[in-house]
């Protein structure tokens, strides 16, 4: 807390799976807090928050991030099974990202290295674009979230997929529902239809083109749907639930 008892803000998914795949890094057995490790870890997450997030010289800090790393302890099978208990106090984010994640070592090295590396991204990129609809955020986290809109609403590339779509089926029919906004309204909705980014976001590293079939024409109830929930779906699994 600073001078006038205000509590830092509550971690981030982005700061928790940066931490957990630290811990999973270290097999559950973190260096010293001391350490450089350690160091280098709070300084990563000093950078991932705003100014107006760090309300104290506190936030993020050695100790605070050490308490963190300790935290996931406490969901680990290998030292429950020895009575060791980690430190109890947490939020509810650390069962979720640890449940989320820890059978998919992987996947969370992929999403960390993305977080990591986009983090030196454009301000542009940086837009609360998901705080314009109903997008919940990814479970990659917010960061991510962000590239991953941005890339889907760059106009020269839903130009392009909308163009390349057009001359190879003769219509910009949603591909995963049919609907084709041309003939349910007419001219007015000729050239109406959304773009979605298909690429898992832990894939999104700076400098990495985005094709044309990584993109897919969906109408806007569909994308809604992709983007409504944690985890978000895959082209596939939001076909199979409509034909249910």
């Amino acid at each position: 807390m600073d001078a006038e008892g205000k509590r830092n803000p509550t971690w981030t998914r982005d700061e928790l799976i940066l931490t957990l795949d630290f811990y999973v890094q270290c097999q559950g057995n973190p260096p010293a807090k001391d350490s450089k490790p350690i160091k280098e870890l709070s300084d990563l997450l000093n950078g991932l928050g705003n100014a107006s997030n760090k309300i104290s010289d506190k936030f993020r800090n050695i100790n605070g991030v050490y308490m963190k790393i300790m935290n996931f302890r406490r969901f680990d099978p290998q030292y429950a099974s020895k009575g060791a208990v980690g430190l109890s106090r947490g939020g509810k984010g650390d069962e979720e990202v640890w449940n989320e994640f820890i059978n998919r070592p992987l996947v969370l090295k992929a999403v960390a290295s993305s977080i990591r590396a986009n983090l030196s991204q454009e301000p542009e990129t940086q837009e609360q674009l998901s705080e314009e609809l109903e997008i919940a955020e990814a479970e990659e986290g917010h960061i991510l979230t962000r590239i991953h809109l941005f890339r889907e609403r760059n106009r020269e590339l839903v130009k392009k997929k909308k163009a390349d779509t057009l001359k190879r089926t003769g219509s910009l029919s949603c591909e995963v529902c049919s609907f084709d906004f041309a003939k349910a309204y007419g001219v007015r909705g000729e050239g109406f239809a959304e773009v979605h980014h298909t690429k898992p976001l832990h894939t999104l590293q700076p400098g990495t083109k985005t094709k044309l079939e990584d993109l897919a024409v969906l109408c806007a109830n569909c994308h809604r749907m992709v983007h409504a929930k944690k985890p978000w779906l895959e082209i596939i699994e939001l076909k199979n639930m409509l034909e249910k």
